[in-house]
């Protein structure tokens, strides 16, 4: 007797996803450039809404709780905003290294993080020219990929696994 078992795989709007990623960090990149001395209240910010648009796109919550721990950290101690920037950027870029393959933005990514330890005082402008490297990257893939099969669709993955008894 055979037992049938299926596993489905749904990946919730990925390109939408991508698209609302590229948004907030372009115009969270765009805050930090006209008020960099608001910097710990926009990045903040930005991590915790970068989190919950995880959370509301069903990515994993390892990975969603990151930037929101990250941004709680910096709305309570503001004048540790560069070394947990830097540890998030840090973990990010590895991610995009390691997981994503997205090779140049994940080292561009590292480099940033170094620089934000190494240099402090320009934090605010070191964030945001992540954000808007991150945004401006994310929006070429979604759109470069569009027509292409790969991220781009909102469709089911479903794979049936056979087991004998």
């Amino acid at each position: 007797m055979a037992t049938y078992f299926q596993v489905s795989v749904h990946q919730y709007k990925p390109k939408e996803r991508a698209i609302l990623n590229a948004i907030l960090a372009i115009g969270t990149g765009v805050l930090t450039l006209i008020y960099p001395s608001f910097v710990y209240l926009i990045a903040g910010g930005y991590l915790v809404a970068l989190g919950l648009l995880f959370l509301y796109f069903r990515v994993p919550g390892i990975i969603a709780a990151l930037p929101i721990i990250t941004g709680a950290v910096i709305f309570i101690f503001p004048d540790i905003i560069p070394i947990a920037f830097a540890a998030f950027l840090g973990l990010f870029g590895l991610i995009l290294l390691l997981a994503f393959q997205f090779s140049i933005l994940g080292f561009l990514t590292l480099i940033i993080a170094v620089l934000i330890v190494m240099n402090p005082d320009s934090v605010a402008y070191l964030i945001a020219a992540f954000l808007l490297l991150y945004g401006v990257s994310s929006l070429i893939r979604t759109f470069r990929n569009r027509g292409g099969g790969r991220g781009g669709s909102d469709r089911e993955i479903e794979e049936a696994v056979v087991i004998e008894d």
